[in-house]
């Protein structure tokens, strides 16, 4: 489990994605994991294999989102595996439509 804040840098160890914290409930303690394994502060320890069902990718300059829009992360570096928050597949933030200057 991982307490998310604000700010917060996380890597893969899967593969080379990072992510950084944009919105989070204050104290949320959480199980943030990329392609199966937990995200780290920091690259430690042996790399661990991808889980094929978490392979999908993340995409650089993306907004991940919890189905409750509670939790936001920014993916800063993409990767091959897949976002997962308590075993939640994370989704990509639609954009949200200008309105029009006519």
């Amino acid at each position: 489990m991982t307490v998310l804040k604000p700010g917060l840098t996380l890597r893969s160890a899967v593969c080379g994605a990072d992510v950084m914290v944009i919105r989070t409930p204050a104290g949320a303690d959480v199980d943030l994991r990329c392609g199966g394994a937990p995200m780290t502060p920091a690259r430690e320890g042996e790399a661990v294999a991808i889980d094929p069902a978490l392979a999908q990718g993340t995409l650089i300059g993306k907004r991940y989102v919890d189905a409750a829009d509670r939790f936001e992360l920014l993916c800063t570096k993409g990767g091959q595996g897949s976002l997962t928050l308590d075993n939640e597949l994370l989704s990509v933030k639609i954009a949200k439509a200008l309105p029009s200057s006519d």
